[in-house]
């Protein structure tokens, strides 16, 4: 269906009608409830799992919605190129956007009449890749990434001709989506745009825009940050001569690294270099939920994948300005994969500090693109997409062999979310992916979880650990990533420390409530400011241990006249950590070591690689439920079972009505 200036003479008709009658339309949004931001769909709560498929298929929808699964992510692109710049991946739809205000929606309502067919009661969420179609890089070369051979690469992110005609093509298709027969199916708008759909910027080895808007916003920004004042401008890159008229970026490539730290005192041009990249993609995410609200009136969601600084260690990519986007209002949720290292036995954390996210009132929703025993390729599902060779078909694209194993998996995934106060998507890449009886049985305990078990907060599960990270360390690391990378692989083993932890961004340390933690890490803080000084002498002023790591060491500093503790270690052990948390007084639900455990918000996950006999203690007397019957395991605070290897248990924790009086 291609439609000029948004409206034929056929969908006319639709739409008048549609006017005249009035379709019964949906009012999503994130509210705080018991204590976590929580999906509302027409003020009431709504299960926060979803269903998507880049290669969808009937039968995968009618899956989805036998588990009780009713909300679905649809992908849509303006452009005509695959999502990933480098590996020769071709689009998985045909373009929105096919010439100027001429707009093709078949995809969008191919999409919906399948899902609609399939699950009446389908709710959407419209993922809408924003990265222009070739014929708009070409007629425009003057908003497209200028390479240094003078040859165009895609949009430039700096350019503000590209965001506004990306800004009207998205309200223009909102509101066909609103005024279409699709609105009472519609409850959001997921804004994507840059690499892999993930507002990451396009390059493969090096990193270049000559485009000269980058210059001039780079200016721009610099006014700004410094408040017009070109001696605080000098200061902070020990510049004398330079002024806002004649600053300069720095040279962010990657062609020339190092493996070492850059200097803070002649760092600044670098440092703000990244922060202005960073920053470019935030404000870009916060522009486009601001016009989705402002079309829809506030009726739909937004969101968008960004944050990734616990994962994406190499910040050219433009993930280092979480703290500003998390202050935009009209954005409603983040999202990212699972962390990749995707073995048995190890925690897939997401990429970004998520209790920061929650403080700021954002829902966080997870991408479970978990590979199973039945994960499908590519080339074989779609070899018109496929790229030659044997990309995706290997490493983290194979799945485990075993079905015991990829069950265990969605297991995990599944209890992250319900003890974290989160949700997420099942995301069936190629489709096929989760169509077994077995998988499925996991993606509809979580729907059954969420009705049956009212999700709220309990007190004495709450992490006694915070970990508080930089997101901005990459910009002072020569290596572009290296460096980061080594401090960032202490999210393993903190994943299998035997207690859950709080994820904070270092911005957000003022946040973290006097008392709550007895632990606190400062993990990447390669220089102390006197606030966070201040910070670590109220801490173990009142009790609390703080380990701070920078990019060489640790420091731990414990409560009293305790001396200091300086060890080598940049990267702990799993079992050194459990022996600190408990020094600490931290409630350890496991020995540290070998599995990994979530607790929090009445749930308890254990996940473990080797199995064997293992006995959790509970913080309190409780009820220990099976959640698939509701049967009573034990009333205790400590339990005993056996596990098989790569299995994943999942417990309800109910507080005993005399457990205040228990020790």
């Amino acid at each position: 269906m291609v439609m000029r200036y948004g409206l034929t003479i056929g969908w006319g008709v639709v739409l008048l009608c549609n006017v005249l009658v009035g379709v019964a339309q949906h009012v999503a949004s994130v509210r705080m409830h018991q204590g976590v931001p929580t999906l509302f769909v027409d003020d009431s709560p709504y299960p926060p799992y979803a269903y998507m498929s880049y290669l969808g298929e009937p039968a995968y929808y009618r899956e989805a919605a036998q588990a009780g699964v009713h909300l679905y992510n649809i992908p849509a692109y303006l452009g005509d190129r695959g999502i990933n710049s480098s590996s020769g991946i071709k689009p998985f739809r045909k373009p929105i956007w096919i010439g100027e205000e001429t707009f093709d929606y078949a995809s969008v309502i191919h999409d919906f009449e399948e899902i609609i067919a399939a699950d009446t009661q389908a709710l959407a969420i419209i993922r809408i890749h924003l990265d222009p179609p070739v014929w708009w890089e070409q007629k425009y070369p003057e908003s497209a990434c200028l390479l240094p051979d003078g040859t165009t690469y895609r949009n430039s992110f700096y350019s503000p001709f590209w965001q506004e005609e990306a800004g009207k093509v998205l309200s223009t298709f909102v509101r066909w989506l609103l005024e279409s027969e699709y609105a009472d199916h519609l409850v959001g708008i997921h804004v994507a745009g840059g690499f892999t759909e993930e507002w990451m910027y396009h390059f493969k080895d090096e990193f270049y825009d000559d485009n000269p808007a980058r210059l001039q916003g780079f200016r721009t920004w610099l006014r700004e940050r410094y408040r017009y004042n070109v001696d605080s401008l000098r200061q902070a890159w020990n510049e004398p001569r330079v002024t806002f008229e004649t600053a300069m970026l720095a040279d962010i490539s990657g062609r020339t690294k190092s493996e070492q730290w850059r200097h803070a005192d002649t760092s600044g041009r670098i440092f703000d270099t990244f922060a202005f990249h960073g920053e470019t993609m935030a404000d870009h995410v916060a522009y486009f939920c601001r016009i989705v609200k402002e079309t829809s009136k506030n009726r739909l969601l937004t969101g968008a994948f960004y944050g990734y600084h616990y994962f994406v260690s190499d910040l050219r990519r433009g993930h280092g300005a979480l703290s500003k986007l998390l202050r935009c209002p009209e954005l409603d949720y983040l999202s990212s994969p699972n962390d990749y290292n995707r073995v048995s036995g190890e925690d897939w954390p997401p990429f970004a500090a998520i209790k920061s996210v929650q403080l700021h009132g954002k829902l966080w929703l997870a991408e479970n693109d978990t590979r199973t025993a039945i994960t499908t390729m590519l080339r074989d599902r779609a070899p018109e997409v496929a790229p030659p060779g044997n990309a995706y078909t290997d490493g983290v694209w194979v799945g485990p062999q075993s079905m015991d194993v990829s069950v265990s998996l969605l297991w995990k995934n599944l209890g992250r979310m319900l003890a974290y106060g989160y949700g997420g998507w099942w995301f069936d890449m190629w489709g096929g992916w989760f169509s077994d009886p077995r998988l499925m049985h996991v993606i509809e305990s979580g729907q059954r979880f969420f009705n049956r078990y009212p999700d709220k907060a309990v007190p004495q599960m709450k992490a006694e650990v915070a970990v508080v990270v930089d997101e901005q360390l990459g910009f002072m690391d020569a290596s572009f990533g290296k460096l980061t990378g080594s401090v960032l692989r202490n999210r393993y083993p903190l994943g299998r420390m035997g207690a859950p932890y709080d994820l904070y961004l270092r911005d957000d340390l003022d946040l973290l409530a006097d008392g709550d933690y007895r632990v606190v890490w400062l993990m990447g803080v390669l220089t102390l400011t006197a606030a966070e000084r201040k910070f670590i002498n109220a801490a173990t002023g009142r009790g609390a241990w703080v380990i701070w790591t920078d990019g060489h060491r640790s420091e731990v500093f414990q409560p009293g006249d305790t001396p200091l503790i300086t060890t080598e270690k940049l990267q702990w052990e799993a079992a050194a950590l459990n022996d600190l948390l408990r020094r600490a007084g931290v409630h350890c639900y496991v020995d540290g070591g070998d599995d990994v455990v979530y607790a929090g918000r009445g749930w308890l996950c254990i996940h473990s690689l080797h199995g064997g006999k293992k006995t959790l203690r509970l913080p309190f007397r409780a009820k220990v439920i099976d959640p698939e019957d509701g049967q009573v395991l034990a009333e205790a605070d400590t339990f005993a079972m056996h596990m098989p290897p790569n299995t994943t248990r999942i417990f309800r924790i109910e507080p005993s009505n005399n457990h205040d009086n228990d020790t």
